[in-house]
């Protein structure tokens, strides 16, 4: 797929303006890079830096694939508190190329921390040993392919020379679509708050399109502050946001090999310190990224591969919140459900079944389903008022809402899906030519 920045800025057919995006501005102590490695076949960016040249604290979540991607077997092998820099690669998923994927990444760590440290001399009042292993990678695309490691080696000086002290909106989107496969859209996020006195930012970038379904974080998902948070802390704040967001959204059911989310934070706002998690402190912070988080993972869901309506998929007062979890799933990854919303058909009879395999505890006399503000079921029951053609029409919708209430208990679950089109078949049949 050919990225044309220009096609973000200008066009009117995809709605996908740059003026559609937040405003993301700077973050002290983060550098951004994008290039052209050449990776494709076509000239687009490829390669993505993120630097941070006095460090950053750093947390991550990865994909609980057994089968795992050599840049995660890399990121888990590193044990510093504070890393240097993130290189991203798209085309490549660096997945099933055994040690010579490893291998690659390890060329590559070592090039760049050179190429960094000689940066750092030249622009640094203190210049730092930068350290392969202050260094993380993220690469995702087409799995078990060899690694370009060469290509990208070579593009390493440009990487350098490229480097942007100052960010603004351009350099972000420009960042957010270098790191893209299938998806369509960039995926860009922000929130500001305060932790004390000091304003915070908070700004995120993902991509996902397809291969998106939770048992970790799915898909790719960089957050980044100026706070000054311990990367314990950031982990349980990772950890703690990621259930209901990242967590929380499915485009086909398949769970990739390199599904990666990570927050590093630079501690430049000089904020006071923050002793545990349940420091008061953290609250603002803590949803506020949570709102980042959930922003991001939204826009994965509404941009899955070929989708044409975005669905929420929210499941009330069950027994227990894995209750709700497994029902909302089942309707958010069944084939049947979402090929009627992409026909625009309102089969409710698809829902039942869906609810029915989920093989959770149910009485069927209790349930009730609502489409957007239709209500369809209650108590079991069809209600005699249902009107089938305004239910058509509501399914007309670019976004679908789903409400099912079990009336068992208290606990509730939403997730996030797309509809499942031919284009999805087209994309997938066709994505390595």
């Amino acid at each position: 797929m050919t990225i044309n920045l220009n096609n973000l800025l200008n066009s009117i057919s995809k709605n996908s303006k740059i003026g559609d995006f937040q405003d993301l501005e700077h973050i002290d102590g983060l550098s951004i890079s994008s290039i052209s490695a050449n990776l494709y076949s076509k000239k687009r960016d490829d390669v993505v830096m993120f630097y941070f040249r006095n460090g950053a604290n750093h947390a991550s979540v990865y994909t609980q694939s057994k089968l795992v991607s050599e840049n995660i077997k890399w990121n888990l092998k590193i044990n510093k508190k504070r890393i240097k820099a993130l290189l991203i690669n798209t085309r490549n998923a660096n997945a099933f190329t055994g040690k010579n994927g490893f291998k690659g990444l390890k060329i590559l760590a070592e090039n760049l921390s050179q190429m960094l440290t000689e940066k750092q001399k030249i622009d640094e009042e203190k210049p730092e040993k930068i350290l392969p292993n202050e260094i993380l990678f993220a690469c995702t695309g087409t799995i078990g392919e060899a690694f370009p490691t060469e290509k990208i080696k070579s593009s390493i000086p440009e990487l350098i020379e490229n480097i942007k002290y100052n960010q603004n909106k351009y350099i972000w989107v420009k960042a957010a679509m270098g790191i893209l496969t299938t998806d369509l859209k960039p995926k860009l996020a922000m929130e500001e708050c305060y932790i004390g006195n000091k304003l915070i930012r908070i700004y995120g970038i993902a991509k996902g399109s397809g291969m998106i379904y939770p048992n970790m974080a799915t898909t790719l998902g960089f957050i980044f502050t100026d706070a000054n948070i311990s990367s314990t802390i950031l982990k349980q704040l990772l950890k703690q946001n990621i259930q209901k967001t990242f967590n929380a959204i499915s485009c086909d059911g398949d769970t990739s090999t390199n599904d990666m989310v990570s927050i590093f934070a630079t501690g430049e706002a000089s904020n006071s310190s923050i002793s545990s998690i349940k420091d008061k402190k953290l609250k603002l912070f803590n949803s506020s990224l949570f709102n980042v988080l959930l922003n991001l993972a939204k826009r994965v869901a509404a941009d899955g591969e070929g989708a044409s309506k975005f669905i929420t998929v929210k499941v009330k007062n069950c027994k227990t919140e894995q209750d709700a979890k497994k029902v909302s799933f089942s309707i958010a990854n069944s084939p049947l459900v979402k090929t009627a919303i992409a026909g625009e058909d309102p089969n409710w009879g698809r829902i039942i079944m869906a609810i029915g395999k989920a093989d959770v505890n149910l009485n069927p006399n209790k349930i009730s389903i609502k489409l957007g503000h239709i209500s369809i079921i209650e108590n079991g029951k069809l209600l005699p008022s249902y009107n089938e053609y305004e239910a058509a029409d509501y399914m007309k919708s670019e976004k679908i809402d789903l409400i099912i209430n079990l009336n068992l208990g208290k606990k509730d679950f939403t997730s996030y899906t797309m509809d499942l089109t031919k284009k999805y078949v087209e994309i997938n049949s066709d994505y390595r030519t």
